[in-house]
């Protein structure tokens, strides 16, 4: 490269860096240009993820296709955030119905697994590793689901490409890379994790190629004889045998019992666009109650990057996730209010409580009558069909249960580790989230999308526990309140807020402001006069802000426009 082309080339990269911003002065810059194509779009968090599921549109897959390859691949490539013990979630536009369609692939508590139960074992909660926090894994009956609904390829043609690379190997990407070491740290003394996750006892190294056999044995038992491979018969049983010889209670009559369900997405009008998310057991609708909260306050005009700006954001949240833990859970054993909670009245009652001359020591619920860690890829097809899917183990990589075989040898495991969402449960009889066999924990992953005058606008998702609210509303500001393009959206700096009542096993509620992360690219101004406000400003790691990917479409061409997260591996990519 001739010194022209590499000073020019280190001008347009230093142009394209978030720089920090004075007060309401100036947006930040995205990191790269969006993607642009006519036929087909997929973001992952992983380049061959996206690859996969390009591969899959050209020969003709849907984007649900192409969604449940990238999937499968990305449980393999970074299982640091997914995998099919964990569950799945989704929303899907319809080209033919001209309707969003809502997958709830969340599964239960075991039918042994009590609150009595664990507090005999000296617990007042429940772990955050280990064989009680395990649920039912709903990944692979959400794929087939979905696939029979709106899929058009073969599953055997669908899951081949994470077979392969599960049996032929890959090299490992870098920020995966970072993350598998530090789960190496957290998980070894797990039985199984070892001989399944390490090459040598060490996490793969970025570059190094990785494989694992097992997965792809598992895979193609999916993949040749469907879902029933995975919750009936040989699999749950070395699962059940497993765990209890950890001293656990899931069965395979538990798998055997196991149900997804379809589900109405619920919306949200913000400023004239509708904003989609899933209805409770997930926590999505926080970010339609922080929305209308902030529909109140004109965010342009304070600026991004302002004092105003963040403050306003921050009490609104407070005051959505002091709901978020008193109200959202299993609809199945406690009716959620989602329509008061995600109304304007409701918005506007809340809205007062905000004091913009200082940060909220505590909040309280509202009073309602009536009632970390993950991947997140979308899709979008040459017929209009848009998928917004979300998939997780929780806390990383999981519970460290990495199930195998008695017998134990290097064929002996099934290449994947077991979610620990039961940790999310309270033991407190009388809370709405409280544990109770066959019931569905809190759930924080959410899937997102957004309509305008009834047409596809958008499918987007943030990644990363409870950022995931606070990022989905960070997202469509940036957008509709500032102004900013796909890519730009994503990469402008983020606001953490984390409050005591997180996780949501805690029924305390928050009593000392809790504590502001702010992502770098704020300026020093903004800093100040929020801790003159009362908010405490901690540093914090670049996961904590959470991964972002989505596809827009223009109503008016079709052609789509996707956008990555800058702070991960991945990319979008399309035809």
């Amino acid at each position: 490269m001739s010194i022209a082309h590499f000073s020019a080339l280190t001008t347009v990269l230093a142009s394209m860096m978030i720089a920090p911003m004075a007060e309401g002065q100036m947006l930040p810059k995205a990191t790269r240009s969006e993607v642009f194509a006519a036929n087909g779009m997929a973001a992952s968090s992983h380049p061959l993820a996206t690859q996969i599921a390009v591969d899959i549109l050209k020969a003709g897959g849907s984007a649900i296709d192409a969604a449940i390859a990238a999937d499968a691949a990305l449980g393999l490539m970074e299982p640091t955030g997914s995998g099919i013990g964990g569950d799945l979630f989704a929303i899907v536009w319809d080209p033919k119905t001209h309707k969003l369609h809502g997958y709830n692939g969340s599964g239960r508590a075991p039918a042994a697994l009590t609150i009595e139960l664990v507090k005999s074992r000296g617990l007042e909660a429940i772990p955050p590793r280990g064989p009680l926090p395990v649920t039912v894994p709903g990944c692979v009956d959400g794929w087939f689901a979905l696939h029979g609904k709106f899929g058009k390829l073969p599953m055997k043609d669908v899951l081949a490409p994470a077979i392969a690379y599960a049996s032929d190997g890959f090299p490992m990407a870098p920020v995966i890379a970072q993350g598998w070491a530090g789960s190496v740290r957290v998980y070894r003394e797990f039985p199984g994790f070892v001989e399944q996750f390490t090459i040598n006892g060490k996490a793969p190294a970025a570059g190094e190629i990785w494989k694992n056999p097992n997965l792809a044995r598992t895979l193609g038992r999916i993949a040749e004889e469907g879902r029933d491979a995975f919750y009936q018969g040989e699999i749950p049983q070395i699962i059940e045998a497993y765990i209890k010889a950890q001293g656990g209670v899931l069965a395979a009559s538990d798998f055997a019992s196991h149900t997804g369900e379809w589900v109405e997405p619920v919306s949200a009008n913000y400023r004239g666009y509708d904003i989609w998310e899933l209805p409770p057991n997930g926590q999505g609708i926080a970010a339609l109650q922080i929305l209308k909260i902030l529909e109140g306050y004109d965010l342009k005009a304070m600026g991004f990057g302002s004092a105003d700006h963040v403050h306003a954001f921050v009490e609104a949240k407070k005051l959505a996730f002091e709901d978020r833990a008193r109200h959202y859970a299993d609809p199945a054993f406690v009716k959620t209010p989602v329509a008061t909670l995600i109304s304007g009245e409701y918005a506007a009652q809340r809205r007062t409580l905000i004091d913009m001359s200082k940060s909220a020591l505590a909040v309280e619920p509202g009073s309602i009558p009536g009632g970390a860690d993950t991947i997140y890829l979308t899709t979008a097809d040459k017929d209009g069909m848009m998928v917004s899917l979300i998939q997780s183990n929780y806390r990383g990589m999981g519970s460290g249960m990495v199930p195998t075989r008695s017998s134990g040898g290097p064929d002996g495991g099934l290449g994947f580790m077991l979610q620990d969402r039961g940790e999310q449960f309270a033991l407190v009889a009388d809370h709405p989230n409280a544990l109770m066999p066959g019931k569905r924990p809190f759930h924080t992953i959410i899937p997102a999308f957004i309509t305008k005058d009834g047409k596809p606008w958008m499918s987007f998702g943030v990644m990363g526990g409870a950022m995931q609210p606070q990022g989905h509303a960070q997202i469509v500001i940036n957008l509709i309140d500032f102004g900013m393009g796909l890519q730009q959206a994503g990469d402008a700096p983020r606001i953490h807020h984390d409050g005591s009542t997180e996780p949501q096993g805690s029924v305390k509620p928050m009593a000392d402001g809790g504590v502001l992360n702010l992502e770098p690219g704020y300026s020093e101004e903004t800093r100040k006069e929020l801790e003159k406000r009362g908010h405490r400003i901690r540093p914090t790691s670049t996961p904590t802000f959470g991964g972002y990917q989505a596809i827009r479409r223009d109503p008016a061409t079709g052609v789509y426009s996707g956008a990555s997260e800058s702070r991960k591996d991945g990319h979008a990519a399309g035809y």
